[in-house]
């Protein structure tokens, strides 16, 4: 976008963990914990082939908007502008309905564990505040403060999951041959899901900002970039297999019914049955931790997006703002707005049917629609020829927007009539 700030050599004096962790916080919401639930419950450890495969397709992705970012000197919106005003007005278009359900979905995500610690607060007061304090912790604080709530979430959700998951591995014994990986009958559908459901959707294309908040500019830091990313990816599949492994042991083959997000107060309540009372108070936590961090990487991060769709489609290039700057507009703030207050009216008025058929449309739509941009975007000459896609990249591109078309396919098929 603008010049780049810095083209020295690569960062020596780095955290291992920083944007890449962002993203796969953000990644982890309420919707992939009742998915590795609903896994454990239902197959056992069968599934959990389906996380570590998920994630690497994610990683993929994940790279290539970092590597696009840092090789092209180019944030991901000019790139998909620079294919045609089509991809540039499809973005835009699906980042507004996008936005307007999520912020009502993630709230309640929030809402749904906070009410369950402490369920003498009426549930819209959660519903309420939840958005209110995303959009106050994003418009006021720094970059570096942002990352280190986010890193101090993280830490506190992967604390209680995991040590609630070392304490059931004496009772997975038992179970052990489920975790034979396998595709059992009738289960195409859901493997598709959980594996398009691990480390985020439409937050991977925000990981270029982040990295430019970073300072992290330029084709210097790319090993940089990848350790970042593969790290923070490496704690999503982990944190996701140890629900797994909470599910399978505390509910598989006990016909409990886990269907929907109460399956994780099921879980949880089986957890202070099972080992101590705290632990279900744990995981609860654990729980909100994961939501909020989601509800806080879309307001600050999609934001960037939609302010640069915004600046890419209606400024000359010659006087783009950098990335960094994109956060003092006032098309990030109003984003940021429309996040929190808007989807308010799902809750107090009803689900409009439309627009939420016309959401789960365009969901399905994108992450093949993310898949074929890089695909495009790091084998042109936009990309430095000694950082554009080898065999692998290529390959691992490929598989993802194979995944994600057959995974469209069958959530488009399920709108229809």
């Amino acid at each position: 976008m603008a010049e780049q700030r810095n083209s020295g050599e690569e960062t020596t004096n780095w955290s291992l963990i920083g944007p890449g962790l962002i993203v796969a916080a953000t990644g982890v919401g309420a919707g992939d914990l009742v998915a590795a639930l609903v896994a454990g419950s239902s197959y056992g450890l069968n599934f959990v082939w389906a996380i570590v495969l998920g994630v690497a397709v994610k990683f993929s992705l994940n790279e290539g908007v970092g590597r696009y970012h840092l090789a092209s000197n180019e944030t991901i919106l000019e790139g998909i502008d620079s294919l045609g005003r089509w991809a540039s007005g499809f973005f835009g278009g699906y980042t507004v309905i996008w936005g307007f359900v999520y912020g009502a979905a993630v709230a309640a995500s929030c809402s749904l564990a906070a009410n369950a610690l402490f369920p003498g607060i009426p549930f819209w007061v959660y519903i309420v505040a939840h958005p209110i304090l995303g959009c106050i912790l994003v418009l006021f604080n720094q970059y570096e403060t942002f990352e280190n709530l986010i890193t101090a979430l993280v830490a506190l959700m992967f604390v209680s999951v995991i040590g609630s998951a070392i304490l059931v591995i004496p009772q997975l014994d038992e179970i052990l041959a489920t975790g034979i990986p396998a595709l059992p009958k009738g289960s195409v559908v859901y493997a598709l899901g959980l594996i398009g459901g691990a480390g985020g959707t439409i937050t991977m294309a925000s990981y270029g900002y982040w990295l430019a908040e970073k300072d992290w500019d330029s084709a210097n830091h790319i090993r940089t970039m990848r350790l970042d990313a593969s790290s923070a990816y490496a704690i999503t599949g982990i944190f996701s297999i140890a629900l797994i492994m909470m599910s399978a042991a505390l509910l598989y083959g006990t016909g409990a019914s886990v269907s929907g997000k109460d399956g994780l107060i099921v879980l949880a309540t089986n957890l202070g049955n099972e080992l101590n009372p705290l632990a279900r108070t744990g995981f609860l936590v654990g729980f909100w931790a994961a939501s909020f961090t989601s509800l806080l990487g879309v307001w600050h991060g999609v934001s960037y997006l939609f302010a640069d769709f915004v600046e890419t489609v209606t400024t000359d290039s010659a006087n783009a703002v950098n990335e960094v700057s994109l956060r003092q507009t006032k098309w990030y703030k109003f984003y940021v707005l429309w996040l929190t207050f808007p989807p308010m009216v799902l809750y107090f008025y009803g689900k409009p049917v439309f627009l939420i058929v016309l959401y789960g449309a365009l969901g399905a739509i994108f992450m093949p629609f993310l898949a074929i941009v890089l695909l495009l975007l790091l084998n042109s000459d936009k990309t430095k020829s000694g950082e554009r896609n080898h065999w692998l990249s290529n390959s691992m591109l490929i598989i993802s927007a194979l995944l994600f078309m057959a995974l469209m396919v069958v959530q488009v098929a399920e709108l229809l009539p």
